[in-house]
């Protein structure tokens, strides 16, 4: 399960730096952080069961952010010109 955690971190990484040569920096910053957060979770090694329970947390702050953003901060047709 572990090496799960780490392919998580990898494609985070990967990702974090496409954000940021599209100059998204808080962006690629926010998925930086996922990297590391993912790379030192790997590294601890939890309990198959533990390791669910974390992703289970991750997903539920990650989907309230997501749904707070999209519904509150967003404005409606900003990226059309």
């Amino acid at each position: 399960m572990e090496r799960m955690y780490r392919v998580l971190g990898f494609w985070t990484g990967i990702m974090a730096i496409f954000f940021y040569l599209g100059d998204m920096y808080t962006t690629a910053l926010i998925f930086f952080g996922q990297t590391g957060f993912f790379i030192l979770l790997s590294y601890l090694r939890l309990s198959e069961r533990m390791y669910i329970y974390v992703f289970g947390a991750y997903l539920t702050v990650f989907f309230v952010g997501f749904t707070y953003w999209s519904t509150f901060m967003m404005v409606p047709g900003a990226g059309m010109e």
